[in-house]
């Protein structure tokens, strides 16, 4: 049985949320299945974080439904019980060391003592951390406590984990660790929800991306999928201009299939042809009266994508 062939651990319908006058969630759906790892995108303000305390059943939908294997996170504990939760702000006790960290969150999990001692041990190799093992957690590096407040929140073996920004903060070998960690789980079958601002995170290690804008999912599919429906053997291309465009210049830019990004002077869109598309560009900007500081060709990304399809930065 393939993943979409799987129930969904998660499904969220039609999620709606308002704090006052302001939409927060609008008419959000998503699904999360078995094995799946699936990346929310979008900047500050999104709804993300919402989202996930939603899904958990911490934060009350104004409309719509939540369901964790079927049943409502809010009235069934032990629909709760089947998802793992990691917070964006480290939740850990300091003064405490590595073991005890586990021996705590497991027992607080409801693991019962003649299990918690092996899957302590497992959380110590799943995370790296068997020479930390008697170590404070004050002491470790803040990539070695983000692993470990992914493996703590393991402990009773969740079938569904949500993680909020699970590689803020950490250097890039720190971040490459957790996506080690976090690719080992979905080959055991758990399914991943996590958000976070790196593209390149995303990219890498999403089986399916979720652009979320102003309370609204405004793009979703695979990332390659993504990039070929939308760019399909074209480079993406990038324009600094020396000066700021006037108003006819922008609509002759945009007619010429560039979107603004970054400001002003910055314009981006496709290109075909690759690296011998720039000499046309160049005769192109000419004609408008302009002048390019800088052109770039790169392959084709999803921060593209996003722009290419919704003429908004994503703004990350």
């Amino acid at each position: 049985m393939t993943v979409q062939d799987a129930a969904p651990l998660l499904t969220l319908s039609g999620i709606r949320k308002h704090l006052g006058e302001r939409s927060v969630l609008d008419n959000v759906s998503l699904s999360v299945r078995p094995g799946e790892l699936v990346v929310l995108l979008g900047p500050n303000g999104a709804g993300k974080t919402t989202l996930l305390g939603t899904a958990c059943g911490r934060i009350a939908p104004d409309g719509g439904t939540a369901r964790l294997s079927g049943h409502d996170p809010r009235r069934d504990v032990d629909a709760r019980r089947s998802l793992g939760f990691v917070p964006q702000e480290l939740a850990l006790y300091p003064y405490l060391t590595v073991t005890e960290n586990l021996q705590v969150f497991g027992r607080m999990m409801g693991v019962t003592r003649s299990a918690l001692g092996e899957r302590v041990s497992e959380a110590l190799e799943w995370s790296g951390l068997e020479e930390r093992r008697h170590d404070r957690v004050q002491t470790l590096s803040g990539g070695m406590q983000r692993r470990l407040n992914i493996v703590a929140s393991l402990l009773h073996r969740p079938g569904l984990l949500l993680l909020d920004e699970p590689t803020v903060g950490v250097d890039v070998n720190a971040r490459e660790r957790i996506h080690e960690l976090l690719r080992r789980l979905r080959a055991e079958g758990l399914g991943i929800l996590l958000t976070t601002h790196d593209l390149l995170q995303a990219a890498t290690l999403a089986d399916r991306v979720v652009f979320m804008l102003g309370g609204r999912i405004r793009l979703e599919g695979a990332p390659e999928v993504l990039i070929d429906q939308v760019f399909e053997d074209a480079k993406e291309i990038t324009i600094s201009l020396s000066t700021v465009p006037d108003g006819s210049q922008r609509a002759a830019l945009m007619t010429a299939g560039l979107t603004g990004a970054h400001g002003d002077r910055t314009w981006t869109g496709s290109v075909t042809g690759g690296y011998d598309g720039v000499a046309d560009w160049n005769h192109r900007l000419d004609g408008l009266g302009l002048a390019a500081a800088e052109i770039r060709v790169r392959e084709p990304s999803l921060e593209g994508v996003f722009l290419k399809l919704t003429g908004e930065e994503l703004g990350l």
